[in-house]
């Protein structure tokens, strides 16, 4: 449904974007994940049109972006962070105005409206203003709009900032039912739960690079190591540093202080007496053993330094 390669960006001759590469199968729910300032929003702004791309090439369901423009547009639907409704218009006119707007008839547009405000749980609300909505209504109703023409994308940046649980959660259950419907989506999202429960794979961006690309168990073993041991111990010794980097399964050996050791490995369970094998030879006493699963906020801080809300 979408290609990307090599594709870049400059504000100012800053490169704000610089050379992503990555694809999105059909019906697929897919994650992008990046702190502010990644390039996330640049990226999206490109992939719908709306900003032009200098280098590489974008594809929407095998058409070149560049030619093919409107046809291409035609295809996306887009919930941007920004409430984009008339607070003195009914959430009913709001939905029937942006269905013209993406070429549906009168007709076309007042039925399809009808069915969006069921699909996202309003339909009772439906003839009241925008302005006496709740934070997290307007969000369905901004959702609503970027599905009157039955896209078949969904690109949704930050779709649940700052709204209710109850609101939040029909969100989530709304995109997942779409998505199970054929709906390719793409979600960006500053909680990383949400990108979890919601994608099969996922992206990771920082600076305008893409870091990490795949599903989440590709990610957490690949990069991140399947588990994480944390030592603690009576003093670092650097022959025992190099015994735990030689062990087969050992991703990374990180000295956290003079007396903690953070290891990130595979196979826990089968390494762990190994570890005990390695500190009883090099003379290291361990005051204590934490094991934890990696997650993907884990391997969101390594890869950029900085957790995903900065």
């Amino acid at each position: 449904m979408l290609t990307l390669v090599d594709v870049k960006k400059s504000f100012d001759a800053r490169e704000v974007v610089k050379g992503i590469s990555l694809h999105v199968e059909r019906g697929e729910s897919f994650g992008l994940l990046g702190p502010n300032g990644a390039g996330k929003s640049t990226l999206i702004s490109m992939i719908c049109g709306l900003v032009p791309y200098e280098g590489g090439d974008i594809r929407i369901n095998g058409k070149p972006m560049i030619g093919h423009e409107r046809s291409c547009k035609q295809l996306i639907g887009v919930v941007p962070q920004e409430i984009a409704l008339y607070p003195t218009l009914s959430a009913m006119d709001n939905l029937e105005f942006w269905g013209k707007m993406y070429g549906l008839s009168r007709k076309q547009a007042k039925v399809r409206a009808r069915e969006v405000l069921e699909l996202v749980g309003l339909t009772d609300r439906g003839k009241e203003r925008i302005e006496t909505f709740s934070g997290g209504m307007k969000r369905r109703i901004n959702i609503g709009a970027a599905l009157m023409h039955q896209p078949a994308l969904l690109i949704m940046d930050e779709p649940t900032v700052g709204i209710d649980p109850q609101s939040r959660n029909h969100i989530l259950e709304t995109v997942k039912q779409l998505n199970a419907q054929g709906m390719t989506v793409i979600y960006t999202s500053h909680y990383m739960e949400e990108v979890e429960y919601l994608c099969k794979r996922i992206a990771i961006i920082d600076d305008g690079r893409l870091l990490a690309s795949g599903t989440k168990n590709d990610l957490r073993n690949r990069l991140a190591g399947g588990s994480i041991v944390n030592l603690t111990v009576d003093a670092v010794n650097p022959s025992f540093i190099h015994h735990l980097q030689s062990m087969n399964g050992v991703e990374k050996v990180i000295v956290q202080t003079a007396e903690n050791i953070q290891i990130h490995m595979h196979s826990e369970m089968e390494l762990v007496s190994t570890i005990l094998h390695h500190a009883n030879a090099c003379s290291v006493k361990i005051r204590q053993m934490q094991l934890e699963e990696a997650t993907l906020e884990t391997l969101f801080l390594q890869l950029t330094g900085k957790t995903l809300r900065e």
